[in-house]
Parts: C-alpha cells; structure tokens; sequence
C-alpha cells in the first residue's frame, strides 16, 4: 500500500508519518525545511501513479505578503509562511486530456496549487489558485473580514518542453489585489514519461545570463557609506552619494486615477555595514489599493527592494479631515536565491499629513525611521492618496522644510517689529516721567 510522509531535510529534524492511501491514489513526498530570514519552507513533492512512477516533480521555495483590513478600518501587512503541517490532497498526475496539478495545503485553512497543461511538444503552468484563511489569528489578528479569500492569477511560467526540467533560482514575484506572492529556487516537471526526470533543463529568462556583465541584484543602486580612517586621505575625493531620481507613481480604480505620488527614495540600511540604497524609478512598479478611509501604495524595485506606504484619514473636527501615512513597511530580497536581506516595519507614523481634497509637498530630504536598521530618506514628495480629480494633484499643502526661504524675512520683520514696540515703550515711559515733574497749580 502507497504512503505519503512529511520529513524536515535538515539534519536531525524528526520525520511525521502519514496515514496509509490506497494505490491508486498518488503519492507525495513533502519536505519542508526551515530557511532565510522568513523562516520560509522548501518544498518537495513527487507525485506518483497507480503504477508508483513518478508524474510529476516539483522543488520549490515560497511565502506570501498579504495586506489585509484591520477592525478599526486600517490595513496592515502581514507574511504568511509555509508551516511544518503541510499536506498534498487533490494533486493529480494529468494526461493527454487532463491538466496535470499540483497543490499543497498548510497552516490554519491556507492552501496553494497551480494546474499545468500541455501540447504535443510543450508544458507549462496555468494557473494559480491560493486561498487563505483571515480566521488564522496567529497571522490575522485583528483582520475585519473573517473566513476565506481565493486568488486567482495567470502563471507566468514559459512553455517548457516535454520531458525537461523548468529552473528558476531567481526570484519570481506574482501580485494580485491585496497578496504577493514570492517563489524561488523552482525546479518542476509536469507530465514526466516513464516515471524519469528529465536531465535537461529549461531555465527562466531571469536565470539566464547574457553577454553583457551583470550586477548582482543586492548590489545594485548600492552605494557603500563613506567611513572615517586613519590612513591618510586619498588624492581625489570619493564621489559623493548621488539624490535618488524621482519616481511618478499612480494607482487606479477602476478608470480613475486614486492615488499619485511623486517622490525620489533612498534607503538607509545598517545592518552588517551602512549601505545607501537608491530606488531606481525606471525598474519600479507600482501596485496597491485605494480606499474612502485607507490607502496603500506598494513599490517593487526589480524584485529585490519592496516599499509599502500605508495612509488613512482622520477627523480634525466636525467638518474638516486630514490624511496622513501612518505606516511604511521595507523588505529587502536577494533576487537570485530569494533569501532576505532586511525586513522592517513601523506602523506608529503620523507624517505627511494635509487636507483631505489637497496634497502634501516636500520637496527637502526628510527622513522615516523604520527601525534601528533601516531608514528611508525621502526627496522631492508630492503626494495624494485620496480624491485625485482628473488624474492631477490638488493644491499642496507644504512642509515647514520648504519653508526656509521665508524664514530670513520673518526673522528680520520680527526683529524689526520687537525694536520698534521698545523704542514705543521707552517713549512713553519718558513721556510719563515729564509729566510727573509737573505740579497742579
């Protein structure tokens, strides 16, 4: 009779039996191991046939970043990993008629699959299906909606040929709605002949090197921060830190516009050395959601630097009511092995605040504290993420930053004004004292 076990791959990580199935079903080995700075499980299943020859092969590493609504109409963003309870119902080895699929289910009501199909020379994957549970407390606190929520997304996967093995050591991002998903270091094969995997491979495009020498992904935009030594100083200079270009950025509902921001961004992180990371514009794409009370705005630079801003209304009284970001979330990848580098999150901001129905501008460096290891250093904002009208900004309301070329005037007219009032004063107090030397006759 077939059996189907769930086994850490780490060295001395105990192994779970799983009850027996009959034959005819398919058997899958899944092997999760803990790994990177998410704690994200690999993930290895063998789906085998009636005949207990392999069909279908896959290897692969994922986590899923969620934005969800809290119960006091916020939205926060949560990670949901892989957990060591993951089972493999449903998946089918496929055939000439049938899709071949692959899905696992893991944690508190969470699961994932993506159904693969073929022609006479090809394979490739369809889609993707990943639901999960808002029910799951551990990961959803304080979430408003409670039960399930299905997503459904085209994969990106490229035909593969029949009997050869799809790789992917880069990271691979799918966003959809409210979730992210995040794979790397994939290996799978669908509809596998005579229960063999293949030895030859079909890599992904990003996995593919080309002729022109390449910047590893943690590297680029990076610019290492000038440090103080004894050595003597050298003969030219060290190039200064470059301001990051500015980046236009829009949300849509529907039609409209929702949301646009214009801002240049540089990332301050200080974790083994300082390193001054400029978010390039021109590999940066822009994804969240709009809402009456909430907005999100979440940035992907090439796959390897990830930005949420969080931003909700307030009542400044009975008839007046300002926006301002309450939230910023950083994650940082290493696109060819998908590990992180850096992850952060700081949801106790009250900045860039204005009038709902204007904008905030500022066009000074100003800084966010993420935490003790990463900043954000912010230049040229102008921002507006609620009531945009006809895809331009309302009126700014700026910042005191931009209020420094004002600054001399009124200090000089105050001091001018304070002079004046004492030289008042003093006339007066003189002129109350030549009266005093008088007497009434």
């Amino acid at each position: 009779m077939a059996r189907a076990r769930c086994r850490s791959p780490l060295p001395g990580a105990p192994a779970v039996s799983m009850g027996p199935r009959r034959a005819v079903a398919p058997l899958l080995f899944v092997l999760l191991g803990a790994s990177g700075f998410f704690q994200s499980d690999a993930v290895e299943v063998d789906v085998k046939d009636g005949a207990n020859a392999t069909c279908l092969y896959a290897n692969w590493m994922m986590k899923f970043l969620i934005t969800y609504e809290t119960n006091s109409s916020d939205y926060k963003n949560t990670t949901l990993n892989l957990s060591s309870n993951v089972t493999h119902d449903g998946s089918i080895c496929g055939n000439d008629t049938q899709a071949a699929l692959l899905a696992v289910q893991f944690g508190e009501g969470h699961s994932w699959s993506v159904n693969f199909t073929k022609t006479n020379e090809t394979y490739q994957g369809d889609f993707i299906t990943f639901t999960y549970n808002t029910n799951d407390t551990a990961v959803f606190p304080d979430a408003k909606r409670k039960g399930t929520i299905t997503i459904v997304v085209k994969d990106t996967m490229q035909p593969v040929q029949l009997n050869n093995v799809f790789v992917c050591h880069n990271t691979d991002f799918l966003e959809a709605e409210s979730v992210t998903q995040i794979f790397w270091n994939v290996t799978v094969q669908a509809f596998v002949q005579n229960g063999t995997i293949g030895k030859k491979e079909s890599r992904c495009h990003a996995d593919t090197p080309t002729s022109a020498p390449t910047v590893p992904p943690t590297v680029a935009n990076v610019t290492t921060a000038s440090t103080t030594t004894a050595s003597p100083a050298p003969t030219t200079a060290p190039k200064p830190v470059e301001n990051p270009e500015t980046g236009n950025y829009s949300l849509k509902s529907g039609n409209k516009t929702c949301l646009l921001a214009n801002v240049g961004l540089q990332l301050n992180v200080s974790r083994d050395k300082p390193l001054l990371i400029n978010v390039n514009p021109k590999t940066t794409s822009a994804d969240g959601a709009c809402g009456n009370t909430t907005a999100t705005l979440k940035l992907n630079d090439g796959n390897s630097t990830l930005i949420g801003f969080t931003f909700v209304v307030k009542n400044v009284s009975k008839t007046a009511q300002k926006f301002y970001l309450k939230e910023v979330n950083v994650t940082l990848l290493n696109r060819l092995n998908g590990s992180v580098i850096s992850n952060a999150d700081n949801s106790n901001f009250s900045k860039w605040d204005a009038f709902l129905g204007t904008s905030y501008m500022c066009q000074k460096e100003q800084t966010l504290e993420i935490s003790e290891n990463i900043q954000i250093h912010t230049f040229n904002l102008w921002i507006q993420p609620f009531l945009v009208v006809e895809n331009k900004f309302s009126t700014a309301q700026e910042c005191s930053l931009d209020d420094d070329d004002i600054l001399i005037p009124i200090v000089v007219g105050a001091a001018l004004a304070g002079l004046i009032a004492i030289i008042v004063l003093a006339y007066i107090i003189g002129r109350r004292k030549s009266y005093a030397g008088y007497q009434t006759l």
